[in-house]
């Protein structure tokens, strides 16, 4: 082609690296969580109280996820409430990075245990109680190329946590 096409030549839509970083900030949450509430509803898998605890710092960040989009992607508003949605999830991927340890027994576990089980009579809680699955936070249910859930959600949650504050940086440079 020669260079007057090439002017003339439609060109591929980009995001504002302001967009961009608020775009993640609500996907990378919300597909996590569709991938952890798939694994345990499609799945079959049982999540731990670790799991529980991940899950949480990613509903804490679709708040100010999808606040950050009630205002133009460039503001500080909108910039203030991506970037706290990111800490959350680098919160999710911390707590992601400590439960690996714990499958990998670099660390150890928590000590309690949690149950949700109830009932009205003590029968019927007993019986709700040897009905509840026990998950331990040590045990691996799945893992991909050898890397656990717990794993995964550690380096989505740190990698892409990292990219929205970098996109932040430079949509204010």
């Amino acid at each position: 082609m020669n260079e007057a096409a090439l002017a003339h030549a439609p060109r591929a839509a980009t995001l504002p690296h302001a967009a961009l970083a608020r775009l993640i900030a609500f996907l990378l949450p919300a597909g996590l969580l569709a991938a952890a509430y798939g694994s345990e509803y499609l799945g079959g898998l049982v999540p731990c109280e670790m799991c529980w605890w991940q899950r949480y710092a990613h509903f804490a960040a679709l708040v100010p996820a999808l606040l950050a989009f009630a205002d133009r992607a460039e503001s500080d508003r909108s910039r203030l409430f991506t970037l706290l949605a990111a800490l959350a999830i680098a919160v999710s991927g911390a707590i992601g990075v400590y439960h690996a340890g714990v499958e990998l027994g670099i660390f150890e576990g928590i000590t309690t245990c949690t149950s949700t089980a109830s009932g009205a009579s003590n029968a019927e809680l007993l019986e709700s109680i040897m009905k509840t699955p026990l998950v331990r936070c040590d045990q691996v249910q799945w893992s991909f190329l050898g890397i656990s859930m717990a794993g995964w959600n550690a380096i989505l949650s740190l990698g892409g946590a990292a990219a929205i504050f970098l996109l932040s940086r430079k949509a204010r440079a």
